[in-house]
């Protein structure tokens, strides 16, 4: 069941800058080498569990990702071995790394960690789990998110600029990566604003036709309780 994706994850390790495109949009800068920051499990929200909540007084964008779910241990792979990634990927699965994106973007201003901004319950929805079998070639899939009836995101995997086997190594140098954890490859192009009352629709296709379950249709809401935006 998806619960156990949830259950079974100790960390969410998100790779940053991984499609030129979005870089751009953004107005970053191309990193050297792969990096990647973590959001905590508990932000992980499965198939039937929404809506997303939008924490009050934040700027909430959605970013479509292929995630790898991790099916073993993994300790300082060898950036060339292609066979031991992927035989170190249990299974795949479609998600939307929420952000907030004005806490992002002081954050960054002022040399802060990212944690708040991506952190948050319900900041990654996810489908249900795709086989390996369905999916042949991770570097050869194609990602769409629309928002209502209007498509926001739509590119394939290959545009990649690090493929997943030198992401896991890089990873696995600095940090164990365990079985259960996941993974998020990056988004391309497209990100941007959610506000409540928005549908969020996500799929994934390989060789035109899409699979059924990596579909994510989830509602946004807004967030009641006691965390309000205001500057650091």
């Amino acid at each position: 069941m998806a619960a156990a994706i949830r259950a079974n994850c100790r960390k969410v390790i998100c790779i940053g800058r991984n499609y030129a495109d979005h870089i751009t949009e953004l107005n970053n800068t191309k990193p050297k080498q792969p990096f990647f920051f973590l959001k905590p499990a508990s932000a992980i929200l499965c198939p039937g569990e929404g809506p997303v909540l939008r924490p009050q007084g934040t700027n909430l964008h959605y970013e479509v990702e292929l995630a790898l779910v991790m099916g073993k241990t993994v300790r300082d792979l060898d950036p060339n071995d292609e066979k031991g990634a992927l035989d170190a990927i249990h299974s795949y699965l479609l998600g939307i790394d929420m952000t907030a994106r004005n806490v992002q973007e002081e954050a960054k201003k002022k040399g802060l960690p990212w944690t708040i901004a991506k952190g948050f319950d319900t900041f990654l929805p996810v489908s249900q789990e795709i086989a390996k079998s369905r999916l042949p070639d991770p570097h050869n899939a194609f990602l769409r998110l629309s928002v209502g009836s209007q498509v926001r995101q739509a590119d394939s995997t290959g545009l990649m600029l690090y493929r997943i086997p030198r992401l896991l190594a890089e990873i696995s140098r600095v940090m164990t990566l365990e079985k259960g954890d996941l993974v998020l490859t990056g988004t391309p192009k497209g990100v941007g604003q959610v506000k409540s009352g928005d549908v969020m629709k996500a799929s994934i296709e390989v060789d035109g036709k899409e699979l059924e379950e990596g579909r994510i249709e989830v509602e946004v809401k807004d967030r009641e309780g006691r965390y309000r935006y205001s500057e650091t």
